[in-house]
């Protein structure tokens, strides 16, 4: 299969070794950094506002964008039909057969997907991140390194769980909300949210700083 891959930043190589890992094709790499198309082994760097040149019936494309506003921002312009964006599940994670992951998510190494868990798209589950039995992951959340969602958690859309955080069960995370690094989530968080430590506290809410 031919792959495009959208953005060029860290985030993008980690997902290109996983595309190449997995003996697909990457044809081209869009980034908005580019003016013009060149050709580097055999891959075409080009703009994003090129992608009709390369974009074909049996091509699929990758939003590798870290970023999850900028993800759906990206998403959005493109229009594309889901059926045209491949999802990434490195050959290294472990997914239950029962677990339902969305249109142009990423799967990275060691991850682990529970039971009856449900991921939206364009979604990231990082590196060695756990998605324990019948999480709902909303579209564009990003999962990072080592964090857990024990069982039963839900998150919104565009919700940053930061690295080695751990949710316990039961637990629902807000739209567009961030759990800060080595946090514990042990209360609900609701939208729009920044909380962070151990137990989690919200320190920002909807804009405005909370007093702690």
């Amino acid at each position: 299969m031919d792959v495009i891959v959208i953005g060029n930043g860290g985030h993008s190589k980690v997902i290109q070794d996983m595309i190449r890992s997995l003996y697909y094709k990457i044809i081209a790499v869009l980034d908005g950094k580019y003016i013009e198309h060149k050709i580097e082994s055999g891959v075409t760097y080009a703009p994003i506002e090129l992608i009709n040149e390369y974009l074909k019936p049996d091509v699929r494309v990758v939003i590798a964008i870290g970023d999850n506003a900028s993800r759906k921002k990206v998403f959005n312009q493109l229009a594309l039909h889901p059926e045209h964006y491949l999802t990434v599940i490195h050959p290294s994670s472990v997914v239950s057969s029962t677990a339902c992951i969305g249109a142009g998510t990423v799967i990275m190494p060691n991850a682990v997907i529970n039971t009856n868990a449900i991921i939206g798209d364009q979604c990231i589950i990082n590196t060695g991140a756990i998605i324990e039995h019948e999480n709902k992951v909303d579209n564009y959340c990003h999962v990072s390194p080592n964090a857990t969602l024990t069982g039963n958690v839900s998150t919104g859309e565009g919700v940053h769980i930061g690295a080695s955080v751990t949710v316990i069960p039961g637990i629902s995370i807000g739209n567009w909300s961030v759990v800060g690094a080595g946090g514990t989530v042990i209360e609900d968080i609701p939208a729009f949210s920044t909380a962070v430590g151990s137990p989690a506290k919200i320190i920002r809410k909807g804009g405005d700083v909370i007093a702690q």
